[in-house]
């Protein structure tokens, strides 16, 4: 009697499974939800990407090599647009860049351009301009310059703090003549 009890204890387990396999599980997101997840994350991929990304200006086409190179003319500019600028060279600019003591400087020459009229007024601020000069670049961290983008925005800072040395119109831009990061 001992094994019709043992026997009768499995066939009541294999019972009770087989009611629990019949029943559907509750509480998934099933087959729809998972279908609707996978609309929703593939709507908001391509719509950060259509909205979020820079737009292309130029678009590299390829060629087989026998296209001729076009030539474009430049528009003349007309008479109202020219103004008579001059360059205004600034006295270099030495600075150790890095926390490291004295281990990498930047050495650096810049001219500001400007009206005739106003060459004098940049002669007259010039230590004012190198210190604002000097006051941007000691902020700057040696993997900065390893940036190749980084130089435009230098160029930028460089020359709005010409603007608040000189005042609003007087600096037309800062060019770079000299640089060197040793």
């Amino acid at each position: 009697k001992p094994t019709s009890s043992l026997i009768e204890i499995l066939m009541s387990d294999q019972a009770s499974e087989k009611q629990d396999d019949s029943q559907p599980e509750k509480g998934g997101i099933g087959l729809v939800g998972m279908l609707v997840l996978g609309v929703a994350c593939a709507a908001t991929s391509f719509a950060s990407v259509y909205f979020l990304a820079p737009a292309q200006t130029v678009v590299a086409e390829a060629s087989s090599g026998d296209a001729e190179p076009t030539e474009y003319a430049a528009a003349p500019a007309k008479d109202s647009d020219k103004k008579d600028f001059t360059y205004t060279p600034i006295q270099e600019i030495l600075i150790t860049i890095g926390n490291a003591p004295a281990t990498r400087y930047l050495k650096m020459n810049v001219s500001l351009a400007t009206s005739k009229s106003d060459a004098r007024k940049i002669k007259s601020s010039e230590t004012a301009l190198v210190d604002a000069f000097l006051l941007y670049l000691r902020s700057v961290s040696v993997d900065d310059f390893e940036d190749p983008s980084f130089y435009k925005q230098m160029r930028e800072q460089l020359t709005r703090r010409a603007d608040l040395v000189l005042g609003d119109g007087v600096s037309e831009g800062v060019l770079i003549t000299e640089f060197l990061l040793r």
